[in-house]
């Protein structure tokens, strides 16, 4: 800050040297004549601008000995006159002069002073409310959030720019919400009125303009309170006799354009400077000082880029909130677009988890399921053994007869013989010997018959195929065999065997040659031949085409079937019997896959007999290396049954 006491000799000691550097120099002299043009920012009505500026205008066109053209612009035609290069010279705020530096290359060659001589400290803000709203009296600027704010312009630089900085560094963003403003326009007498008449609770004036209105009687004196400024650690207020919200900034530019000679510059500057006191006053406030040598704008440049306004209006560019102005269609159709994928990213998951735990749900369901068919099969086949003990009622009750009637028989005759007293000892032990034989055959049909009935867990073990024809036989005829069935063997059949559980593969050998011989009993007289049991690998049933399996087949020789039967024989619940459960060949064959085989149903050509033949296919367990059969050995061999 410059000292108030040698502002003066400042000021003599720079115009000596500027003057001694004009007569020394041999510079071009400016055509005679030639009219100087001047352009002065206009802050009050136009004819008051006019009148306000023409002393400095006249004044300049005395020292210069030439013709000066004073014209006043508002900012918007003062930038169009400086374009165009319609002006010389010309004499604004310092905002709009650092803007005009910065776009048009225009040079400051003096800087109005104010009335104590000090150049940069002469610019400011007074903020003013009314005198019955200072009762509750905003200490600061600060206070003012959320008034209604009345300013000129929002390019003017002491009308509006300063004291948006010194709300900004207090907080308060006057363009994002922080203050309601509205802008009156020139002349800044419009801003009183508004705020005196109840427009607006706040306004914002040049400093010392509200001292100049009070002593001409424009505003009533103590009609307006000025909001007093931060404490700021300057030197102490360099115009007192002011009342400002702000701090003091470089005054008022004095600038020469491009295009105007550097000669005619020096003479305005001499011009200027020889001035006398008071002649800056053209600013109307009543406390103007000099013309001086330009002051360092620095701080205007501060202030300038604090706000973010030509000619740092480029940053305004760079922040996110002019950034989301400028882009925000894309960013919305972004953030849209982002939300949209998690959206559906989030729906793919749980449709992910929901298939997931349906997926599972259904494993267990289904393994639920196959655990509840196995034992409804493991049930069914117990029903089914049961319907072929029911079957096998009468035949058991008639061989039971037998060793029954045999040891009663004994019994009698040994009671007689015992009577009489010719008991030999060689008779009795032939007799008991009898009696013991019979109750073993008698045990072992009962015991055949229990097993067959008995429901326990499935036993995987080697069979041999044979040993289980002959218990089916033995167990259909009552431990003799049955007549009318007719066991045929492969050679090397008796080396064969298959892994199973022996009591289902039985159940299921009872079942088909009971249905043999039902078909039998249907045909009646015609069918003369008795049911045939083969057994033998692959190899010896050439209408198999399974490897490596064994082939039980039971053939009969009753009617034959219709297609639509042939269709449904192995359909559960479907029979042909009266009072058959539809179930035997069902169970059959699920016990049969459950081995790893199939149950295949055949009909015989009436070429061959006519008939069915249902064919067991059982994977061998092992297959020990065939004897060398005799020359002489027949294909086959018919045991006894």
């Amino acid at each position: 800050m410059c000292n108030p006491g040698i502002s003066t000799l400042q000021r003599q000691a720079a115009a000596w040297l500027l003057g001694l550097a004009a007569l020394l120099a041999p510079a071009a002299q400016a055509q005679p004549g030639a009219t100087v043009r001047l352009g002065a920012l206009s802050v009050l009505a136009d004819d008051d601008t006019q009148r306000q500026w023409q002393p400095l205008a006249q004044g300049l066109q005395a020292a210069l000995g030439r013709p000066v053209h004073l014209q006043t612009h508002d900012l918007a035609a003062l930038e169009a006159a400086v374009a165009r290069g319609a002006v010389d010279f010309v004499v604004t705020n310092p905002g709009h002069y650092v803007a005009l530096e910065a776009r048009h290359g225009a040079a400051r060659i003096a800087t109005l002073s104010a009335a104590q001589g000090d150049p940069a400290h002469a610019v400011g803000s007074a903020v003013v409310v009314r005198a019955e709203t200072a009762g509750a009296a905003p200490a600061a600027l600060a206070d003012l959030h959320g008034w209604r704010v009345a300013a000129v312009a929002e390019e003017a630089f002491g009308g509006y720019q300063l004291a948006a900085a010194a709300w900004l560094a207090q907080g308060v963003d006057a363009e994002e919400g922080g203050l309601r403003r509205s802008f009156t326009g020139y002349p800044m007498q419009r801003v009183a009125q508004a705020v005196l008449t109840g427009q607006a609770d706040a306004g914002i004036l040049r400093t010392c303009l509200l001292e100049q209105w009070e002593r001409q009687g424009i505003v009533p004196a103590g009609a307006l309170h000025v909001v007093p400024a931060l404490a700021t650690g300057q030197a102490p207020a360099q115009r007192p006799t002011c009342r400002t919200s702000t701090p003091l900034y470089p005054g008022w530019a004095f600038a020469a354009l491009p295009g105007t000679a550097p000669e005619l510059s020096r003479q305005v500057l001499l011009a200027l400077l020889a001035q006398p006191d008071g002649a800056g006053d053209a600013l109307g406030d009543g406390f103007g000082g000099a013309w001086t040598v330009p002051a360092d704008y620095q701080p205007v440049h501060d202030v300038l880029r604090q706000l973010q306004v030509e000619p740092y209006a480029f940053l305004r560019a760079t922040r996110l909130q002019a950034l989301l102005r400028r882009y925000w269609g894309w960013a919305a159709a972004l953030l849209a677009l982002t939300l949209a994928g998690t959206a559906y990213l989030l729906r793919v998951e749980v449709l992910v988890k929901r298939r997931t735990a349906e997926l599972t749900h259904s494993l267990h369901e289904r393994e639920r399921l196959a655990q509840q068919n196995a034992r409804h099969q493991e049930a069914l086949g117990h029903l089914s053994r049961l319907s072929i003990l029911g079957e096998l009622s009468a035949m058991l009750a008639h061989e039971l007869t037998h060793p029954l009637a045999t040891i009663g028989n004994y019994a009698a005759g040994l009671r007689r013989r015992a009577a009489q007293g010719n008991l030999a000892p060689q008779a009795l032990e032939q007799a008991l010997q009898d009696i013991a034989q019979e109750s073993e055959r008698a045990a072992r049909v009962i015991d055949s018959v229990r097993a067959l009935a008995r429901k326990r867990v499935p036993e995987r073990e080697a069979i041999a195929p044979q040993t289980l024809a002959r218990q089916a036989l033995a167990l259909l005829g009552g431990g003799h065999g049955s007549p009318d069935i007719r066991l045929r063997c492969a050679p090397g059949a008796d080396r064969l065997r298959v892994r199973g559980d022996a009591q289902q593969l039985l159940q299921v050998l009872i079942n088909l040659l009971q249905n043999a011989r039902d078909a039998h009993r249907l045909a009646g007289s015609d069918a003369r031949q008795p049911i045939d049991l083969e057994i033998g690998s692959e190899n010896d049933n050439e209408s198999d085409n399974e490897s490596g399996q064994l082939a039980l087949a039971v053939r009969d020789h009753g009617p034959p079937l219709p297609p639509q039967a042939q269709a449904l024989l192995f359909t559960p619940f479907h029979t042909t019997k009266p009072d058959g459960l539809g179930l035997g060949l069902s169970i059959s064959r699920g016990i049969a896959e459950a081995h790893g085989g199939a149950l295949h149903a055949r009909p015989v050509p009436l070429a061959e007999g006519g008939g069915m033949r249902m064919v067991l296919l059982l994977p061998l367990a092992d297959l020990p290396p065939p004897a060398s059969p005799s020359p002489t050995s027949p294909p086959a061999e018919d045991l006894p049954a």
